[in-house]
């Protein structure tokens, strides 16, 4: 079905982030914490916007928008609603509504608080673009404004070194991970000559017709993988709770993390249902899925328990989207939704209990439920649909996810025990979340604990009830968001029919029963599998965590090593390096591309004419045998001189004085420079060296002459040279059509030629007058008795 074309209002919709970025901190300056309450009606009302698109998406419908953004290269601000978008857009409005509510009662009387709901509205507004993104290359952008809003959130307390640490590892792995995706993007775009994602999902075959299939799926899955934190990529993930606790609920559930799951799901179509997609997702998503699992068991600190789920959850959300298999895709998406609900909702739980207790360590919590019984509710809620327990979201999922790996007919039953196990230790974190802190004797905790603000539990409280509202209206829920965001995952109109029960006895029940079986074990064992694990994991020692800091310090060895040679203050380096570049520059181009010019028919000269070229050839040999660098300096001067009566000879008198003026006036500046400084009387470079520089030298000069052959080769372009010709005299008033391009067509490069030849000049005099001051006797530079005369000389 071809896309309506929908009003502007949804380009505006996508912006309205980015203007209230711009007005928080003027809001926050005026109402303080309480700015969150007008400033939450920017995403609500985003909210209500995508709530329209619901019931025409749900039969099938698709939209899109677009303004031209830099048109000559065919990048527009365009969006593309569909099911998927849709269900993603809503999330991220939905729940940052409340997370901008949550950051109000969370930092309140903070003194960056305004700057915090910049960033926040900031990171908002490019996952919008993201999930709505139509053109590739817009799309892109988004892709990496989220990383580099998410760096500014996650380094927001900068003056901690692990905020710091933590921010440039996320930028480090995913900013690098969206470079890959763009060479991804572009191969594309070069092979299909579409840079519509519309267009592409028109023809899901196109991408596979190239012949480049395998090159793009790497480059996706590498932005992808490292986006949503797929091993190896995992550890930068759990390091992002560094962050304050908005950022991680918001961070966790609806936005950044899951942009490498929306990539999968919005390529599927394209890159899906192939032999490489079926095996590489699912092995890297179930790899993910037990790490993450089994290192947040070992963890004691809320949110680092929850952020390795995060991991896990993400994997499993690959695993499935890597089958192909319609069930299990249908698993993922219903898995997606629950996901972000409870684990938005945790996490506010999570920070809501540091910050009215003191402590996020489940150790030295507990009896909290009679001080804090909404937010005691809200995290049993959430806790319930995380551990796939009925009436729940969560359970639906469970159900339904196990279908698919089940059904499967690959690798079903070794996926299926994958989830399983992951399943069952996530079990043991959300009881362990939901139970530990609130059960039990009251501990005394570094803050008297009490109920936070409404802006503290409205998060938690409305999304742990949502899972519950969705599960207990299982056909709307699936008519509504689950089968039109299937629908554009499997690239075509479908159906789903959600039951909150089970109709009958089956494997996905009892699969179900197992994980609740499993899962109540190994929490009453948690203390000891933690401590196994723990003394696993340090018997093994390294880890990619680690292996990225001896990554970034072998970076930091090898460019100071590199910086050692290129920049060892040494003159000789600098210019061999520099004229090295130069000749490269000219040479390989014209070896790789076979363009080397013919050898021109050699004209017909007179004997002066000869004379001349026999003149600057003796230069040329006067300055390589030259004893002293004056003779050098002076020698040199005979070529200038010799390519000006060239100049002369062959009709170009202005060029010639020019060149004649530039030449007096660097022989006898270089020679009265070298009578200020104190150098040796010549070069003393050994056999080595001098052939080195030789064949430098000449590379650089047979490099320019070939290229001033070939370009001579071409055919004249005379449009340039008519273009001065008429207007030199009529626009600048000027007869002299070199001076005119100089001081007018030009003007403002000239100004800037003259301003750098001023400053490299000030620059040498400083350098002469320090190294004069060195060289002269201390007495002749201190003397009581000077007038003034010599020091000024000096």
């Amino acid at each position: 079905m071809t896309p309506a074309v929908t009003d502007e209002t949804t380009l505006l919709a996508v912006l309205a982030p980015f203007a209230a970025a711009v007005a928080a901190p003027f809001l926050t300056k005026r109402f303080k914490h309480n700015a969150a309450w007008p400033l939450a009606v920017v995403p609500a009302l985003i909210f209500l916007h995508f709530i329209g698109f619901v019931a025409p998406v749900s039969e099938g419908q698709s939209f899109v928008a677009a303004v031209a953004w830099a048109p000559s290269y065919g990048v527009n601000f365009s969006i593309y609603v569909d099911g998927l978008s849709t269900l993603f857009a809503l999330l991220i409005s939905g729940i940052g509504t409340f997370i901008i509510l949550y950051a109000g009662g969370y930092l309140k009387g903070h003194p960056q608080q305004g700057r915090f709901f910049s960033f926040l509205f900031l990171f908002m507004g490019a996952m919008l673009g993201l999930v709505l993104g139509n053109n590739l290359i817009s799309m892109f952008i988004f892709w990496e404004l989220t990383s580099i809003t998410s760096f500014l959130l996650i380094g927001f307390d900068h003056l901690r070194a692990a905020s710091r640490r933590a921010a440039i590892q996320a930028l480090v792995v995913t900013g690098g991970g969206g470079l890959i995706l763009l060479a991804g993007f572009i191969v594309i775009i070069s092979a299909t000559g579409e840079i519509e994602m519309s267009v592409l999902l028109a023809s899901p075959d196109i991408i596979k017709d190239t012949g480049l299939y395998v090159p793009i799926f790497l480059l996706v899955l590498g932005g992808a993988f490292t986006k949503s934190a797929q091993f190896p990529f995992h550890f930068w993930l759990p390091n992002a709770m560094e962050a304050p606790t908005p950022v991680s609920a918001f961070l966790h559930s609806a936005t950044m993390v899951k942009a490498g799951v929306y990539l999968l799901m919005r390529m599927h179509p394209l890159l899906g249902d192939t032999a490489l997609w079926t095996t590489v997702l699912p092995l890297f998503g179930g790899v993910t899925l037990l790490v993450g699992t089994i290192l947040a068991v070992r963890q004691t600190d809320l949110k680092l328990m929850l952020a390795y789920t995060t991991v896990a959850s993400l994997g499993l959300l690959v695993m499935l989207t890597g089958t192909s298999h319609e069930k299990a895709l249908e698993g993922a998406v219903l898995y997606l939704l629950a996901h972000s609900l409870f684990k938005g909702a945790l996490f506010m739980v999570a920070g809501t209990i540091d910050h009215e207790a003191g402590t996020r360590d489940i150790r030295y919590l507990g009896g909290l439920r009679s001080a804090m019984p909404i937010t005691f509710g809200a995290a049993c809620l959430a806790g319930l649909s995380m551990s796939g327990l009925p009436p729940f979201i969560g359970f639906i999922a469970k159900e339904v996810l196990y279908y698919g790996t089940w059904g499967w007919p690959d690798f079903g039953l070794l996926i299926t025990v994958v989830a399983v196990v992951g399943n069952s230790l996530m079990l043991v974190i959300a009881a362990a979340v939901a139970i530990k802190p609130f059960f039990g004797p009251a501990v005394d905790t570094p803050k008297h604990a009490h109920e936070g603000p409404v802006l503290l539990f409205a998060g938690p409280v409305v999304l742990s009830v949502s899972g519950f509202i969705l599960a207990v209206i299982p056909h709307t829920t699936g008519v509504l968001f689950i089968g039109p965001t299937l629908s554009s995952l499997i690239g075509s109109f479908t159906e789903v029919d959600l039951h909150l029960w089970p109709t009958k006895i089956n494997a996905p029940l009892i699969l179900s029963l197992i994980t609740i079986g499993m899962g109540i074990f190994l929490f009453t064992q948690l203390d000891k599998l933690r401590a196994f694990i723990a003394g696993t994991l340090t018997a093994i020692g390294w880890g990619p965590d680690k292996g990225f800091d001896q990554a970034i310090a072998g970076i930091v060895s090898l460019s100071s090593a590199i910086t050692r040679v290129v920049q060892g203050g040494k003159m000789q380096t600098y210019m061999a390096l520099t004229f090295l570049a130069a000749g490269a520059a000219v040479l390989v181009p014209g070896y790789v591309g076979g363009g080397w010019p013919a050898m021109p028919k050699m004209p017909t000269y007179t004997f002066y004419e000869w004379s001349i070229f026999l003149i600057a050839v003796l230069g040329l040999i006067s300055v390589l045998v030259a004893k002293t660098r004056l003779t050098a300096i002076v020698s040199l001067g005979i070529q200038g001189f010799a390519v000006a009566l060239i100049f002369l000879l062959f009709g170009a008198p202005d060029l010639a004085f020019t060149q004649l003026m530039v030449e007096t006036l660097s022989v006898v500046i270089l020679a009265l420079v070298m009578t200020r400084l104190n150098l040796s009387p010549r070069d003393h470079r050994n056999g080595v060296s001098t052939l080195v520089t030789g064949a430098i030298s000449v590379s650089v000069g047979l490099g320019l002459g070939l290229t001033l052959m070939a370009i001579t080769q071409q055919p004249f372009d005379r449009r340039l040279s008519d273009f001065f010709t008429e207007y030199s005299n009529s626009i600048a008033y000027g007869r002299n059509i070199v001076n005119v391009i100089l001081v007018d067509f030009r003007g403002i490069d000239t100004l800037g030629e003259i301003a750098v030849v001023a400053l490299a000049g000030l620059c040498v005099l400083a350098l002469i007058r320090v190294h004069t001051k060195k060289t002269l006797p201390e007495d002749e530079v201190n003397d009581p008795s000077d007038t003034g005369a010599k020091k000024e000389a000096v």
